[in-house]
């Protein structure tokens, strides 16, 4: 996406009382990268309740927020709601305290703006009504309780963050900040979201569709002995151009039932496995600065122009950018 030169893009982060830190530091840590590499990212800090200082959960205080009725945000604008403690949410009190916020980001959210949650901070989005007949996430500890609170949303399990329109909603914890890196892709493009990952010291970046850390990870949600096998085969020698049929020997099958069961149990082909294997350790190895042709041959690849075809499919990018 094209980024006008003199646009600017505002980061509004809600701090409630009982605030989950790393809810809130993770992705205010990312716009303050942001800001880093692009001045016309700024950072805004607003309670909910019109007091300038709030208590987190670990019992550090943060102060000089600002009172959320002093802006009026438009559709460049994200608008963070981070968790917080869950004694707080389910009372009733909280809410009625709250409700002049809750009103104030449905008319946001009407404006256009980005708004955004973090864990449990989807039960404020719900109880504003913007979430009503959309689908989201939260933390997985809550989604039963929230499936009863809020029957009109629909909550997508297993999610670390789902986008509907312009409101967004993340798991909780960690998914805070691969949602913020979304947020920024969306606006200033992949490269740049990898340059902040990459300033964190995030490697391994998560999307909306990732509901664990790592490929090396994922897809292993199964009971199909033969089919751990063979992707323990594949993670452990990845640098080793094991042919399917050297596979289907090493587990007793034929080489045809192997691609079969592998796709049925997995949702995806095995040569698909293996190339997402091969591209999440080719930038593992870029971003430690380790040099092409030898990355090329780490991941049983050919040459280093495979290596390029692979990135430039999956990522849009090229090694440079991401060494």
């Amino acid at each position: 996406m094209d980024v006008l030169a003199d646009q600017k893009y505002r980061a509004f982060f809600a701090v409630p009382i009982q605030v989950q830190l790393l809810d809130l530091s993770g992705p205010v840590h990312v716009f303050y990268e942001a800001k880093c590499l692009n001045s016309a990212v700024s950072s805004y800090f607003i309670s909910l309740e019109g007091n300038r200082e709030v208590d987190s959960c670990a019992g550090l205080s943060l102060t000089n927020l600002q009172n959320f009725n002093d802006f009026e945000l438009c559709s460049s604008d994200w608008l963070i709601i981070p968790g917080l403690e869950s004694e707080v949410f389910f009372g009733q009190q909280f809410f009625q305290k709250i409700q002049p916020f809750l009103d104030w980001v449905k008319i946001q959210a009407d404006r256009g703006a980005k708004v955004c949650s973090v864990c449990t901070g989807t039960f404020l989005l719900a109880k504003s009504g913007v979430l009503e007949g959309k689908s989201c996430a939260t933390h997985w500890k809550y989604s039963k309780v929230f499936q009863q609170q809020f029957p009109k949303s629909k909550l997508l399990a297993d999610r670390l963050f789902v986008k509907d329109g312009n409101i967004y909603s993340s798991a909780g914890v960690a998914s805070g900040i691969d949602l913020s890196l979304y947020l920024l892709e969306e606006v200033f493009g992949s490269l740049f979201a990898i340059q902040v990952a990459k300033e964190m010291v995030i490697y391994l970046r998560r999307t909306s569709d990732d509901p664990q850390l790592s490929i090396f990870l994922q897809f292993r949600n199964h009971l199909e002995n033969r089919i751990h096998e063979v992707q323990d085969l594949l993670s452990n020698h990845l640098d080793q151009t094991n042919s399917l049929e050297d596979l289907a020997e090493k587990v007793n099958m034929s080489s045809r039932n192997l691609s079969r069961l592998f796709k049925k149990t997995t949702g995806i082909t095995l040569g698909e496995y293996r190339d997402k294997l091969r591209l999440e350790k080719a930038v593992q190895l870029l971003a430690r600065g380790e040099k092409v042709e030898l990355i090329a041959l780490g991941c049983g690849l050919k040459s280093p122009n495979q290596l390029r075809a692979l990135l430039k499919k999956h990522k849009g990018v090229l090694p440079r950018q991401l060494s």
